[in-house]
Parts: structure tokens; C-alpha cells; sequence
């Protein structure tokens, strides 16, 4: 079994923001996998799919970000799954926007979304699939800046690499975290 959870805020308000990347890769992963993320349980919207054999439960936590690690405890728990069954999607700002990387374990590099989620299910022994979504100018609230839509031009970068975060789970489920960094952590 894997958990493939997204990171974002629930509700249109957020929908095309920065912060929401994750959740819009979950999206993009349910729609080629047939998958309904529709379901409201434990704090999230869920959705259960098949891979191969293996059993897949999509998560868009409905907490807000900051508490993500409430629901994804839940979901956790509630399907019996083990911590080293949890594929993270977040948003980055220490990454190009349009770049992704997958990460196994760490820390939670400031992202709030990650913190709650290491604090609530007790480890940071997870992968992480992070999009990134590039700095504020110096001038600019790194918070303000994650609530904002990508710009015009960052657009058309942020959407490919929304598919490539997509496509880097895909290559997880099938050939493991180690095959998705060689392909995907190229600089």
C-alpha cells in the first residue's frame, strides 16, 4: 500500500496558488489512474485506486496546511499503513519554479505542511515529491507569496512540472524512490 498525499488549502480561494501545487498533482496523478478523489474522511478528501497489485489512497488534507499532519496521521492510522508508506507532493521555494525532486526522509526545511506531518505521525521517514515554486523577491511575504497564483510567465513551467511531480510518483510506485531521484534530481 502507498499514501500519496498533496499538499494545499482546501477551498477556490487557494485553488490556483503556489501553495496548492500538491494538491494539483494529486489531481493530475488521480486523473491517470482513474481515480475519484471525492470521499471526505479523516480531514481529507481520499480516493482509493489500484497500481499494479498494490493498493493506492490518494489524500488532499482539508485542514490547511499548516495542519496537514492531522489528517495524514488519521489516514495513516485508519488504513494501517506504516510511515515508509507516505509519498508526500508539496510546493518548494528553495527549488526553480518548474523544477521537481524527490527526496526520501529529512527534514522539514521551514514548510509548515511538512513539519505538522513529521510531528504528527511521530517521523520524517517519508518520500517527498517537491515542486518548486521559486522565491518571493526580497521585498515580498514568503507567506503572501505561496498564497499568490504563479505569474503569466511561470505558468506554462508550473503546470509541466505539476505533470512531472505527477509522473515522479508514478515512477516511484513502479521502479522505487531511488530510480525517481535518478531520473528527476538531474540539475
Amino acid at each position: 500500500m502507498k499514501i500519496i498525499v498533496g499538499l494545499g488549502n482546501p477551498g477556490g480561494k487557494y485553488e490556483r496558488t503556489r501553495h496548492n501545487a500538491g494538491f494539483r498533482a494529486v489531481d493530475a496523478l488521480a486523473k491517470s489512474l482513474h481515480a475519484d478523489i471525492t470521499r471526505g474522511k479523516y480531514l481529507a478528501l481520499i480516493g482509493t485506486t489500484r497500481f499494479d497489485s498494490e493498493q493506492i489512497v490518494l489524500v488532499k488534507p482539508q485542514t490547511y496546511m499548516n495542519e496537514s499532519g492531522r489528517s495524514v496521521a488519521a489516514v495513516t492510522r485508519g488504513f494501517y499503513a506504516e510511515v515508509s508508506d507516505l509519498i508526500v507532493i508539496h510546493d518548494e521555494l528553495d527549488l526553480q519554479c518548474g523544477s521537481v525532486r524527490v527526496k526520501e526522509g529529512g527534514g522539514h526545511g521551514g514548510h509548515n505542511g511538512i513539519r505538522s506531518i513529521i510531528e504528527h505521525v511521530g517521523s520524517a521517514d517519508f518520500t517527498r515529491v517537491r515542486i518548486g515554486i521559486g522565491r518571493p523577491a526580497p521585498d515580498k511575504d514568503a507567506a503572501d507569496y505561496v498564497l499568490s497564483p504563479f505569474l503569466a510567465e511561470e505558468r506554462e513551467a508550473a503546470t509541466e512540472a505539476i505533470s512531472k511531480a505527477a509522473e515522479a510518483v508514478s515512477v516511484i510506485l513502479r521502479e522505487g524512490a531511488a530510480a525517481a531521484m535518478n531520473m528527476f534530481n538531474q540539475r
